[in-house]
């Protein structure tokens, strides 16, 4: 396994790309799979090659991580089938676990949790190896529940990125940090969030990050406004793609919107979905990479949520 997803992960590398040559060549409707993955709170995935993925969710009765088994169309990108092959536990309590990236070299997994703001590693059985990211001591700083959400790894520079959801106290940009397989800190980037769309929004944050090739990275801007009947409810995200390489550390990231979405509860449409996690699948016939994106239902809050996945579809544009 290890070996076809050193395939799948450096066929990013042969391929440069920059923030502005990706595009999204197709984006498909929201799929769901009630009778193949139970209701849950997730909020994080990662590839982890044979068409299975770990998924953390943020509420889960234990501290580790689902895998799944999902089938993507080999031409289209569109989710055929999704399977849940059962939790791996550290035994431990939740940590409110938010992201989760894969290392194919370690073959170990990281979780990022906003109980504790650590970024831990793990086994592929779910255990704790005892090590962790040794995070700057100001993301102490995170405000409750807005700290580390996003989580990803990129395999070309063999780097870690992870990102407050919110501004810490006292900042007004968000901090995007990079860790090397030392697990040290190397560069910490800022990045500047949309001005919300609503005042009544209750959330607004950096939600998932996915690594590409030569230093970008696809970034999940979402803003949630819940009215207290549901009705007129919706969650409203972006998918930017920012370089990395070579970055000033003083100045805001310069951001290239590749796509941009609504999902609402209204009388005609239940298709509210917040999504959380983003990661690439396998890449397609032509190419192209399949960016698979997870929701968090809230455990189908009311009976109206679900636990939604999208696939966006992107390539360079020449």
């Amino acid at each position: 396994m290890l070996r076809r997803c050193l395939v799948f992960l450096f066929s990013f590398t042969f391929i440069p790309a920059t923030a502005q040559d990706m595009q999204v060549i197709q984006e498909h409707k929201q799929q769901k799979f009630p009778d193949a993955i139970p209701a849950g709170n997730y909020s994080g995935i990662t590839y982890l090659g044979d068409e299975r993925y770990a998924v953390v969710d943020d509420k889960s009765a234990e501290d580790g991580f689902y895998v799944w088994h999902i089938q993507l169309d080999s031409v289209t990108g569109r989710v055929l089938s999704a399977e849940n092959e059962g939790f791996r536990t550290s035994g431990q309590p939740n940590r409110d676990m938010e992201g989760i990236a894969y290392n194919p070299y370690a073959r170990t997994l990281f979780i990022s949790g906003e109980a504790d703001n650590e970024v831990m590693e793990y086994t592929l059985d779910g255990q704790h190896t005892g090590r962790r990211l040794n995070m700057p001591v100001i993301y102490r700083q995170a405000r409750g529940n807005r700290g580390l959400e996003a989580l990803t790894y990129d395999a070309d520079r063999r780097l870690f990125w992870t990102v407050n959801e919110a501004p810490l106290k006292g900042d007004t940009l968000l901090r995007l940090q990079s860790f090397g397989d030392d697990l040290q800190p190397r560069r910490q980037l800022l990045y500047q969030l949309d001005e919300q769309q609503s005042v009544h929004s209750v959330v607004t944050g950096v939600s998932a990050l996915c690594a590409c090739a030569d230093g970008v990275l696809l970034v999940l801007e979402r803003e949630l406004r819940v009215t207290k009947l549901r009705i007129g409810s919706w969650a409203h995200c972006r998918i930017y793609a920012v370089n990395t390489d070579d970055a000033p550390e003083d100045t805001a990231l310069t951001k290239t919107l590749l796509t941009e979405f609504r999902t609402k509860i209204n009388l005609t449409r239940r298709n509210f979905a917040n999504y959380e996690g983003m990661c690439f699948g396998p890449a397609l016939s032509d190419g192209s990479l399949p960016l698979l994106l997870i929701a968090d239902s809230q455990n189908q809050n009311g009976g109206i949520l679900r636990d939604w996945l999208k696939v966006v579809v992107v390539k360079r544009a020449f």
